[in-house]
């Protein structure tokens, strides 16, 4: 979308609704619009429902600036099933717990023409890996549908944008990304989704927060090709 275009449609936002000139603007998915939320003033949070609303007019902005291919492709990640409670309280759903079984139960292939190796690990150290890693994909998970837990300030949390980790692809990355301007790992676009859209800080690189949210995205494209570079 060009600037003069993008600039045109906020302003008949600010036109139709009255934006003020306090409102709080936040940066979106395209990398180059901005959006007034109407109403909302710095410091203030957006209710859940208003927050999905204001999310999906992100990815909708993100969608006329997207060839139409690369939306197909995009709109056929979104999970068909839908989200349930947990009993942990937490949001589910059926594909996602299949992702994380697969993740903890599946067997590492041996190719059938290499003899087995000798190893050095015991069936209790895989066991107390696998049991960590299993916690550290269900903390990712959570902290990807909070908000709060990234350090968002407005109320959209990454699954209002991306249910399911759907749309990330993070075996294209490395790759350069117009938004930051320089070649980019996933944590530094979780970390630019975090100060743009949901208008917080961007976190340490080493922050468990971040990294458990990065490993919860890369495991929901287990099986998937590295393919680093695409775009």
């Amino acid at each position: 979308m060009s600037s003069k275009r993008t600039h045109v449609l906020l302003a008949i936002t600010v036109a139709s609704f009255g934006v003020a000139s306090d409102d709080v603007s936040v940066s979106m998915c395209d990398g180059e619009s901005v959006m007034t939320i109407p109403g909302l003033k710095a410091g203030e949070v957006l209710p859940p429902l208003r927050a999905k609303e204001v999310a999906g007019q992100m990815m909708q902005v993100w969608r006329r600036s997207q060839p139409a291919a690369r939306w197909t492709e995009w709109a056929s990640e979104m999970p068909s099933e839908p989200v349930l409670a947990s009993p942990s309280g937490g949001a589910s759903t059926s594909s996602t717990q299949a992702t994380a079984s697969a993740l903890i139960a599946a067997p590492t292939p041996t190719p059938t023409d290499v003899p087995p190796q000798p190893t050095r690990f015991t069936a209790r150290d895989l066991q107390l890996w696998q049991r960590e890693e299993k916690k550290f994909i269900e903390d990712g998970y959570k902290n990807f549908h909070s908000a709060k837990a990234l350090g968002g300030t407005i109320g959209i949390s990454c699954d209002m944008c991306h249910p399911d980790a759907s749309n990330t692809h993070p075996e294209t990355y490395p790759k350069f990304q117009s938004q930051t301007r320089k070649v980019a790992l996933l944590r530094d676009m979780i970390n630019w989704c975090i100060e743009n859209p949901m208008k917080g800080k961007p976190l340490a690189e080493n922050d468990p927060v971040l990294r458990s949210v990065e490993a919860y995205i890369m495991s929901a494209r287990k099986g998937v090709a590295m393919e680093a570079g695409k775009h």
